[in-house]
């Protein structure tokens, strides 16, 4: 039921006979699921050729041409929607009903990647100077190469490959080697909805050596990127040795402002089915929460009341609503933060434990009282723990939520048309989501600000970002 792990390379799938390997696990219940092979340096360079081989046809290919391949791309994935969602679910953990959702997301990415393609227009800019033609043109950069993580093992490459490929582009993606079949099934459909050999190219390793590899060869010229802070800003540094184009779309701490005029209970009952999505793993969960004094215990009682009501276990279950964390090291983090919170005058509300003692299950967690240089509230959880905490006025709690160096994403609930402006113009991050979590759309840029990254994927941005602009001025 699981998928079968190989690398791809100039469009074939490599086995892993004489090769590396590394078992991946199922969170859910620390079973072994298969071993993953990892490329060899030799299976790099051969990646990189093949890359640059395909590019030189890729690039050529009508834009109708390279959408009519990944619009099958994407409605294969569709009809395999079934076998694929329950390989994310062993190799990730989340619900199979999360993991369906992603994968519908995901394929609607690539189709609209597919459409955009076609309408990538540079523009005639008119000259002074009669018989002078001034031209704007958009030419895909190259070989691109990208690294996604394990939390969404779906939707992160889906990004990465219809940005590079309809704009010409080819493509290096390593995979998170926690969450291999994903990205494994969704090759397998871009292969047989007619992608040439070497335009998709799928390997795995030792993230810091593949990484070094990839960017240090001359061949690539783009690096797209997601995952922590720290890794980018490494993964920036290996980059600017050959002014390589990077994406980069790093870490977040999102904060929540729940002013006085809000619903509570509405307002709660979103916002804890949004936090405890995929245990918390979840770049742009919410995940500080300011809510005003005068509403503060009706808010909590409600976000509580949903979080006991979630059933943890196993993705694969009738009825599970929160899965396990992707791994032991994840519920070793949040036992970390749950420490520093009660050693600091934190209150546990619900929660706050391991829950068993097989797989990496954590309970979903409130915690309130807590001060704002908590390690909860000043480092991102990525997972299910949410902290409260009161304000009483505006241009307090602006400050404290614009504190941190993130800035990925940000909420408000309000029903102030003034208060929405305000801090919708106020709040420092990349998306800005006022009544409503959907700051997410295959259409609309995703992206951070300050130590949360630079560039952005989805919308016109995300494919503008596979080109290099040339002017030319024609007399």
């Amino acid at each position: 039921m699981y998928a079968d792990l190989k690398l791809l390379i100039d469009g074939q799938f490599l086995s892993g006979e004489g090769r590396a390997s590394q078992p991946v696990f199922n969170p859910a219940t620390g079973a072994v699921l298969a071993d993953l092979p990892h490329a060899s340096p030799g299976d790099l360079d051969r990646a990189l050729d093949a890359a640059q081989r395909a590019f030189e046809t890729w690039r050529k290919t009508a834009p109708q041409d390279r959408g009519r391949i990944l619009k099958r791309g994407a409605d294969l994935i569709r009809e395999r929607i079934d076998a694929i969602a329950r390989v994310m679910t062993l190799e990730q953990g989340k619900p199979l009903a999360e993991s369906r959702g992603e994968i519908l997301y995901a394929a609607d990415v690539i189709e609209w990647y597919a459409e955009e393609g076609r309408r990538a227009y540079g523009r005639v800019i008119p000259a002074k100077t009669p018989g002078v033609r001034q031209l704007v043109l958009l030419e895909p950069v190259g070989v691109a190469v990208a690294f996604t993580p394990w939390n969404f093992p779906a939707l992160t490459p889906a990004r990465k490959i219809g940005g590079a490929l309809a704009a010409g582009c080819t493509l290096i993606l390593k995979a998170a080697e926690d969450t291999p079949g994903t990205a494994v099934e969704f090759a397998r459909a871009l292969q047989d909805a007619g992608l040439p050999p070497g335009v998709l190219n799928l390997v795995f390793g030792d993230p810091a050596a593949v990484s070094a590899h990839l960017i240090a060869s001359p061949i690539s010229r783009k690096v797209s990127f997601t995952g922590s802070v720290g890794v980018g800003k490494q993964l920036v540094r290996l980059a600017s040795e050959d002014m390589k184009r990077t994406t980069m779309e790093l870490g977040g701490h999102a904060p929540v402002i729940v002013f006085e005029d809000a619903d509570p209970v509405a307002a709660a009952t979103a916002l804890a089915m949004g936090k405890y999505r995929n245990a918390g793993q979840v770049c742009i969960s919410p995940t500080r929460f300011y809510v005003h004094g005068s509403i503060l215990e009706p808010f909590t009682d409600r976000f509580v009341a949903v979080a006991q009501s979630l059933k943890l276990g196993d993705g694969t279950e009738d009825g599970v609503t929160m899965g396990p964390l992707v791994s032991s090291r994840r519920v070793e983090a949040m036992e970390r933060l749950v420490a520093d919170a009660v050693a600091r005058g934190g209150v546990v509300r619900t929660g706050g434990a391991r829950r068993g003692n097989v797989g990496s299950f954590f309970e979903p967690t409130v915690i309130t009282d807590l001060p704002d240089d908590s390690l909860l509230m000043t480092e991102e959880p990525f997972g299910p723990i949410a902290p409260i905490v009161s304000f009483s006025g505006f241009d307090e709690v602006m400050a404290r939520a614009n504190a941190l160096p993130f800035g990925l994403a940000a909420y408000a609930f309000t029903t102030s048309n003034a208060t929405a402006t305000a801090v919708g113009d106020g709040l420092k991050a990349g998306m800005v989501g006022v009544n409503t979590l959907a700051v997410s759309n295959p259409e609309t840029p995703f992206g951070g600000v300050r130590h949360s990254g630079v560039g952005q994927e989805g919308g016109i941005e995300g494919l503008q970002a596979y080109f290099d602009v040339k002017f030319l001025a024609q007399a």
